[in-house]
């Protein structure tokens, strides 16, 4: 026969001991179907935890502060939001749920106590899967937080890894992919929001060539159209204009990304006859859904039309004459923020004899030409062409994108290509020897005479994108071909 005692309450009767008090075997509390509980203000001690979580009724919208032993309904309709875990210790446990499935949308950021680990590493666990819940436990501090309900959550860092054009490290943990012509950048790795999953760029197109031009001879080339991001996935370089605002780096996938570099404008050959021929523009350069637009020609003298080619990435300059006229136009067709500017122009007053105008740069207009330009130069010399850039996304600090110099009226010096003026209001000697490439690529302009006397176009540079000089009766300069640079972090 089995006796039971039945009792409503067990109370605590001393300091030193309670009502049911046995060693070494075991006591049961109720009977199946019972709800055992405690007071109001008391606690247990010693049952642990079975696992679960309570879930918390009231749905989260904005930043959680996470306790141990709860579950919570997260809705991130209105935007992304942020967990902040609890101090870890053995067997502490929470849980989220995507409550209204936008998780892919706009994901839950989990991150845990200061330097504490989840998965096993410092940084935070992402969860953008719709409708994904995961629980994690804290085992230890070797291994921090870690799911128990899901192989699908895992908190490894990837980073982004490619292949295609010449290849550096800079800055010990960034890769550059330099592409002097056509290749292919070939992602065989896109990373995640842990490591890295996005790339910085340059995309510069060949710039335009110069303009031949009788008498007052031809315009020089605009610069190649430049496009390029603001460094915010591979920092510590300093980009080539700022001025522009925030530019965001690319999204990646794994996938093969053709790339295409833009030629520069040939050159007009010596025609014996000074004929009056727009410069050639330059062509596209394109990565991923940039495309970054070919500098356009150098206008010729004698017309009020800079030509058909004239307009591009940054526009041609106008040829010399008696005329008004506009340079051609930048940033053609538009893309924001602007990837380059006209060409100069002529402007009142003038004679018969000004001189060409220089081709857009990058970062400013080309020099206008005649006593009222905006440089002075006195109206027989060519004027220069537009400033370009200066970018360090290659580590190196290197110029890119400068208009090419007008050509000069008679025996003149022509424009200079973009990166030095003669002083305003004064004029450079005839005598004075044409000078290397600019530093930003623009080719310097000749002058117009007989071919025995006549000087040629400088060309531009070489995968600097800068635009080529005009001249008169000799060789016009052909534009710079473009260059496209990639840059991310690997590690």
């Amino acid at each position: 026969m089995t006796s039971k005692i039945k009792v409503d309450n067990i109370n605590k009767v001393s300091d030193d001991s309670n009502i049911i008090k046995k060693c070494g075997s075991t006591i049961t509390l109720g009977a199946s179907g019972d709800s055992i509980a405690l007071a109001s203000g008391a606690s247990q001690t010693g049952f642990g935890r079975t696992g679960t979580v309570d879930w918390q009724t009231a749905i989260k919208t904005s930043t959680i502060t996470a306790v141990n032993g709860q579950g919570y309904f997260v809705d991130t309709s209105s935007g992304a939001l942020t967990a902040n875990l609890p101090a870890g210790s053995v067997g502490a446990i929470v849980s989220f749920k995507d409550y209204a499935q936008n998780f892919d949308t706009n994901a839950l950021t989990i991150a845990a106590n200061g330097s504490e680990k989840i998965e096993g590493l410092t940084n935070d666990l992402i969860l953008n899967t719709e409708g994904v819940a995961v629980t994690l436990v804290y085992g230890d501090a070797t291994k921090g937080w870690q799911a128990v309900n899901s192989n699908e959550v895992t908190n490894t860092v990837k980073f982004v890894a490619a292949t295609g054009g010449t290849v550096t490290t800079v800055c010990t943990n960034f890769k550059v992919h330099t592409f002097t012509g056509p290749g292919t950048f070939e992602v065989t790795c896109a990373g995640n929001v842990g490591g890295s999953n996005t790339v910085d760029y340059l995309v510069l197109a060949g710039g335009g060539g110069g303009a031949s031009g009788a008498g007052n001879g031809g315009g020089g080339g605009g610069a190649g159209g430049y496009r390029e991001s603001s460094g915010t996935a591979s920092g510590c370089y300093s980009i080539g204009l700022p001025a522009n605002g925030p530019v965001s780096a690319l999204p990646v996938s794994a996938t093969s990304f053709p790339i295409t570099v833009g030629g520069g404008g040939a050159l007009i050959p010596n025609s014996g006859n000074g004929s009056l021929t727009c410069g050639n523009r330059g062509s596209n350069s394109i990565f991923s859904s940039i495309t970054s637009t070919g500098g356009g020609g150098g206008g010729p003298s004698g017309s009020t039309s800079v030509g058909s080619n004239s307009p591009g990435g940054s526009g041609g300059g106008s040829g010399g004459g008696g005329s008004n006229r506009a340079g051609g136009l930048g940033n053609t067709p538009p893309v924001s923020p602007s990837q380059g500017n006209p060409g100069g122009s002529i402007t009142p007053p003038h004679s018969p004899d000004i001189a060409s105008t220089g081709g857009g740069g990058a970062s400013t207009v080309g020099k206008s030409s005649g006593p009222g330009a905006s440089d002075g130069n006195p109206q027989q010399y060519g004027a220069n062409g537009g400033i370009g850039v200066t970018s360090s996304i290659n580590s190196t600090a290197t110029g890119f994108a400068g208009g090419g110099g007008g050509s000069a009226y008679s025996t003149p010096s022509g424009g200079r290509g973009n990166d030095h003026d003669w002083p305003n209001g004064a004029a450079a000697s005839p005598g004075v020897a044409v000078c290397a490439t600019a530093a930003f690529g623009g080719g310097r302009g000749g002058n117009w005479n007989n071919p025995s006397s006549g000087t040629a176009g400088e060309s531009g540079g070489t995968n600097k994108g800068g635009g080529g000089g005009g001249t008169g009766f000799n060789n016009t300069g052909a534009g710079g071909s473009g260059i496209v640079i990639i840059r991310y972090k690997f590690q």
